[in-house]
């Protein structure tokens, strides 16, 4: 994350096996309070101390879901399910990342549904200046 110019967006996603929670006291930064279930595990804390040491906010405790759309993973037997799978996004362009849900629905062979991320960047336009030429004017 260091060797990352501070101008880039940085977006870490995957499977963390990180647990959040609800519970964001000290932690108001980096997450929300609308994670899938109250209780953190370990790996969430760890996740949690990541995003804290590198300026980053978990983007899927931030926005309003039923809970079925914050759940990314499902136990083979179909008794548990869990957000463990994370977006995390950079603060500084957290107003860019307008939502993060988990797709139900799509088949993928596997016990972990597809997590969306919503993202609209703007992109300053370069102005056209000189181009480094240098006109010489005639001598009158």
């Amino acid at each position: 994350m260091e060797q990352v110019p501070r101008r880039d967006v940085k977006i870490v996603m995957g499977d963390m096996n990180a647990r959040v929670g609800t519970d964001n006291t000290g932690k108001g930064e980096m997450m929300g309070r609308l994670g899938a279930r109250p209780e953190m595990n370990e790996n969430g804390e760890k996740l949690g101390d990541f995003c804290q040491a590198n300026e980053l906010v978990i983007g899927g405790t931030l926005f309003p879901h039923k809970e079925c759309l914050k759940r990314t993973w499902m136990s083979p037997d179909g008794g548990t399910e869990n957000q463990i799978d994370h977006v995390v996004f950079i603060k500084r362009w957290r107003i860019s990342l307008q939502d993060v849900r988990a797709m139900h629905g799509a088949d993928v062979g596997s016990d972990h549904h597809l997590l969306i991320a919503k993202v609209r960047i703007k992109i300053a336009r370069v102005k056209k200046g000189m181009s480094g030429r240098v006109r010489l004017r005639p001598a009158s």
